[in-house]
């Protein structure tokens, strides 16, 4: 019996873990950390061997295959030596692929792929279609592999994830579009992010979808030097296509070779110009799958948008509090202040992946009236900003960031937390920041 080790005791660990016995693996799960009781009783109902607080070397490096957790570096000494012994090392999406027969839609980016995940899961749902939603983005998908019998996957699929497939090979496959993010892990180096975004286009064939941000001059001048075989779907705000999708007179337009469909902009039920593109992808990826145009206009209109981006928690005092946890890159919190029409008193900071603040400035003087870090570590903020900002307090807990907003910010304003940062330093993840941040505004 061959072998699997799974790397990780997470969510994605233990979804393989459950594929890969059902599969007829061997299989051990080896956590460095503490594994979540939630996770350990899984584990032991299956019957499945486990360890946590380290790595047995003597267990791991005998495996045929290993399934590492997105988390772990490719630099990790484990990995660079199982890689030297030539033990393929892959990921869930990787692994969970070989077992499905369904159509797999594979939505990556810097920004906007929870959302337009939701939205397109949203629009196959409404269409009556049997469907899975997983990746970066809920239960695991090897799980879901084992115990369902879908027709489609959306999967939401990070840059860590890109790296660790062979095969993987979307029908459709969308790119958000590519800002620096994560370059901790890519040795500082933009153009290597960018490589792992494109991986999720390598395998796929002339019958196969990419569909992509045609205003992004990243993704455009990456796809005129390396250019991929799948049938290209772009889309764009200022550009009109033959084939893609594309805004006109505050219509959305979707043209294909076979027919054209139309929806006004004003009908969309998420805010913001990133989510005019979002809604762009996530229905071409509709219509691609023979989504009728009226469930696409109905979905596309009633959709409740991802939670902690952009999320409104409530107006205190004529005050509007804003719930942006997700924005964990300077990208995302671009977004965020442009769509911010008043002053706003800024909550920002945690852990930096490498970020240049510089492309927020004209926002930042225009719109920011304070700023609160909320980081262990805030340096890199106070010297961007200081001179440019007339307050800048530190912070070291939500509760005190949320007060020390409530007592800046006057009628009329917004209080917008948006990170733009990692949430590891005093949170256990973005949606444990957003939720004490909905919390302690709850409370004021």
């Amino acid at each position: 019996m061959a072998l699997l080790v799974v790397l990780g005791g997470g969510e994605s660990g233990v979804g393989t873990a459950i594929l890969a016995q059902k599969k007829g693996y061997d299989v051990f799960v080896s956590d460095r950390g503490e594994i979540k009781k939630k996770y350990k009783d899984v584990l032991s109902h299956y019957g499945i061997d486990w360890e946590e607080g380290k790595h047995s070397e003597d267990r791991v490096l005998v495996a045929e295959i290993v399934m590492k957790s997105p988390g772990i570096p490719d630099m990790a000494p484990l990995v660079k030596k199982l890689v030297q012994k030539g033990i393929p090392v892959v990921s869930e999406i990787e692994f969970a692929s070989k077992y499905t027969d369904a159509k797999i839609i594979g939505i990556t980016g810097s920004n906007g792929k929870t959302t337009t995940t939701m939205l397109t899961n949203h629009l196959l749902q409404s269409a009556g279609l049997k469907v899975g939603m997983a990746g970066n983005i809920g239960d695991s998908y090897a799980k879901m592999v084992a115990e369902n019998d879908f027709e489609y996957y959306v999967l939401e699929i990070s840059s860590f994830q890109l790296d660790g497939i062979i095969d993987f090979q979307p029908n459709i496959a969308v790119i958000t579009n590519i800002t620096p993010d994560h370059l901790d892990r890519y040795d500082y180096k933009f153009e290597n992010y960018i490589a792992s975004k494109f991986r999720i286009a390598m395998n796929q064939t002339e019958t196969d979808y990419l569909i992509y941000d045609a205003d992004d001059e990243v993704i455009v001048s990456w796809l005129e030097a390396n250019p991929v075989k799948s049938k290209l779907m772009p889309f764009s705000l200022k550009k009109s296509f033959k084939e893609g999708t594309y805004l006109e007179d505050n219509k959305i337009t979707i043209r294909t070779l076979i027919d054209t469909i139309t929806m006004r902009t004003d009908a969309l039920a998420l805010e913001g110009q990133h989510n005019v593109k979002n809604t762009m992808a996530a229905a071409t990826i509709a219509k691609l799958v023979s989504i009728r145009k009226d469930t696409i206009r109905e979905c596309i209109s009633n959709f409740q948008g991802a939670p902690h981006r952009l999320e409104k928690v409530l107006k205190i005092s004529h005050v509007q509090y804003i719930n942006d946890s997700k924005a964990t890159n300077v990208n995302a919190t671009y977004y965020a202040l442009d769509s911010v029409k008043t002053q706003t008193v800024w909550i920002v900071g945690g852990v930096d992946k490498g970020n240049d603040y510089k492309a927020l400035m004209p926002l930042v003087r225009e719109k920011v009236k304070a700023i609160i870090c909320l980081g262990m570590d805030n340096e890199k903020i106070k010297e961007t900003f200081g001179n440019v900002v007339d307050l800048v307090v530190e912070t070291f807990a939500m509760e005190e960031a949320v007060k020390v907003a409530y007592k800046i910010a006057e009628r009329g304003e917004t209080v917008l937390l948006s990170p733009a940062c990692a949430s590891f330093d005093l949170f256990e993840n973005y949606e444990d920041r957003g939720n004490q941040f909905k919390n302690c505004v709850k409370n004021l």
